[in-house]
């Protein structure tokens, strides 16, 4: 007996993207207040996601209250904080050498991890550096080439900006690749160890949750491989032309801006 496809109507929950999916920098995208306000009116449980490690919760909180987003602390995950609740649950590692920015920093010195600047590590994170330094860099080739457990916020290679893209942390993974043979145990998106921690969150299980966002090998191939409901988005890193291309990564629905996914539930 063949297995009935999933449609809208079957989820129960949404988890969203940020970056691109609901504004871009500080622009808000066209439908992103009504969509989030629609999902509080229909009582979803919703959580905000993002990969970009470079700032924290309360950062997101006030960015999407200051685009008019009702939001609070509790309802949004970033990949930093889901890897520094991993490295607390899963390993004994808390003296660490971090590359991330000085939100970040903060994050895990407030989770009780110990910054190892100088001398011995227990491991190395990589996060979203925007303020990334030559021997910051140097430093963490050096203790991942002397097989330091090496770990990494998220995969992402660009970030999009009001300029266009940046690097982002996946572009530093291959700078420190080619130095060391070595990658990380990444812990963002498209990872098991994020869905996890986002489910716990929302509090329903992966086949009646979807995962809204603009991007193919973050988003939607964590909708894949979780059992997510995958909504891609073309509002930010993904283009029409994009999606018609890849024929591995498969997104259940196809909304031109959460615009439309708003006018999809609404009919429902």
């Amino acid at each position: 007996m063949t297995e009935q496809k999933r449609t809208l109507a079957d989820i129960k929950a949404f988890i969203t993207d940020m970056d691109g999916t609901l504004y871009v920098s500080d622009r808000l995208i066209p439908g992103a207040v009504e969509f989030i306000s629609l999902l509080r009116e229909r009582g979803y449980p919703f959580l905000f996601l993002t990969n970009n490690s470079s700032a924290r919760a309360v950062s997101y909180r006030d960015r999407l209250r200051r685009l008019g987003i009702e939001a609070e602390t509790g309802e949004i995950l970033t990949s930093g904080a889901a890897t520094a609740m991993y490295l607390l649950k899963e390993t004994s590692h808390r003296r660490i050498f971090l590359v991330g920015t000085p939100a970040l920093r903060e994050e895990f010195i407030e989770a009780g991890f110990v910054m190892a600047d100088q001398g011995a590590a227990d491991a190395v994170v990589l996060g979203f550096d925007k303020t990334l330094t030559y021997e910051r860099l140097k430093r963490a080739c050096l203790l991942v080439n002397d097989d330091a457990p090496y770990y990494a916020t998220h995969p992402d290679f660009t970030c999009i900006t009001d300029e266009g893209l940046i690097p982002d942390t996946g572009a530093f993974i291959e700078a420190i690749k080619s130095v060391t043979g070595r990658v990380p145990h990444v812990i963002g998106k498209p990872q098991s160890e994020i869905v996890k921690a986002a489910l716990a969150k929302v509090g329903h299980k992966a086949e009646v949750t979807a995962m809204v966002g603009d991007q193919l090998d973050t988003d939607m191939t964590m909708a894949n491989r979780s059992g997510l409901y995958g909504i891609l988005v073309f509002t930010g890193e993904t283009s029409k032309r994009d999606a018609a291309k890849n024929r591995i990564i498969t997104p259940d629905l196809l909304c031109s801006s959460v615009a439309r996914l708003t006018e999809r539930i609404r009919a429902l």
